[in-house]
């Protein structure tokens, strides 16, 4: 789990907004949304290290070729690169996922989060994988999102921004271009767009066929995302009723027990802010809607003994559903009290 002030990633792969002219309407407006995908090819047009372009860009311009100027670090390293020239061409005739004013739409709000009149929550998976894709695994974190965003909405009375890692979070950086077990020297695994993470020498080539799975699936996963926020199941009165649900039926009532580390990450986020006279931005969580024991804590109070039971990973451990939710009140209680705080300091009462 990472909390950070960070208002702009890579891994920043849908965008769902709830926005509103005014905080302190905020709660009685009907939510909007609007998405916005990247997927990360994590190729080049040749395996070199260094690739530069036949007319380097001018320096601090942006160009579509801008990153050729570049030195590339983390590339995989395929074996026929004609194959890799064809499947690049391949997808650069693809339609795109996203445009141009959805973009900038999502740049305008993050720099409200940046001012302080907004809170950006991002969280998904560390690497979404071809066999864990179907609709229910995407329907749940987009479930989860959505009521740690109405949480955080509620305390901090302001718009919140719903970045999810999702539809395009195939590509992992390695520390290590390569994995040994049992004296056995294989290619690390580096997303299921690049190669396979079982560790098996075929499987481990990496193959550019599989940029053209991601994209077909991150079409998809976002095809889906955009229905579930404009056909009603994001209305304001069901998220309302999940989360009164899973207070009703949490173990611990209305506390919420997570790891000491967690807490102590927490608190000296906010802190910070608070003695630098700063504003607490956002964070961005790795974390599931399924049901998963990656993470110990939480008031279903998971311990190191069921971390086996269901660690389906394929990289970092990630929260669950019901710890994403217990981490969300906790957030929401300390920009509750950041907001008190402000009005007293304003000599305005409290609301």
């Amino acid at each position: 789990m990472a909390l950070t002030t960070g208002l702009a990633s890579s891994k920043s792969q849908f965008h769902l907004n709830a926005n509103s002219p005014k905080p302190s309407r905020f709660h009685h407006q009907k939510p909007t949304f609007s998405l916005l995908p990247t997927v990360r090819a994590s190729s080049s047009r040749s395996s070199a290290r260094t690739t530069t372009a036949n007319n380097p860009p001018s320096p601090g311009k942006w160009l579509v070729d801008s990153w050729k100027a570049k030195t590339a670090h983390q590339l995989p390293e395929y074996p026929d690169p004609n194959e890799l020239e064809s499947i690049l061409k391949t997808l650069e005739s693809f339609p795109p996922i996203v445009f141009a004013g959805e973009a900038r739409t999502l740049e305008d709000r993050l720099a409200q989060a940046a001012m302080g009149n907004a809170f950006l929550l991002q969280g998904g998976d560390c690497a979404e994988s071809f066999k864990e894709f179907n609709a229910n695994n995407i329907r749940d974190t987009f479930r989860v999102i959505l009521q740690m965003s109405v949480v955080l909405m509620f305390g901090g009375q302001m718009p919140v921004i719903k970045v999810g890692r999702m539809a395009g979070q195939f590509a992992k950086p390695r520390s290590d271009p390569f994995e040994e077990k049992n004296g056995v020297k294989l290619p690390s695994y580096r997303g299921d767009n690049v190669n396979g993470d079982a560790f098996d020498e075929k499987v481990r080539i990496p193959d550019p066929h599989r940029m053209i799975r991601a994209y077909t699936q991150s079409v998809s996963t976002l095809n889906l995302l955009r229905a579930f926020a404009t056909g009603g199941y994001a209305a304001m009165q069901r998220v309302s009723h999940w989360n009164l649900d899973f207070t009703e039926h949490s173990e611990q009532g209305d506390r919420y027990i997570l790891l000491p580390i967690f807490s102590a990450e927490l608190r000296a986020f906010f802190d910070v802010h608070d003695q630098e006279g700063s504003y607490p931005g956002g964070v961005h969580l790795e974390m599931t809607g399924q049901n998963v024991t990656e993470c110990v804590g939480g008031a279903r109070t998971i311990t190191y003994d069921d971390l086996s039971s269901r660690y389906h990973t394929h990289c970092d451990p990630r929260l669950n559903a019901s710890q994403s939710l217990e981490l969300a009140f906790n957030i929401a209680e300390r920009l509750r009290k950041r907001r008190l705080s402000s009005l007293r300091s304003l000599g305005v009462g409290a609301m």
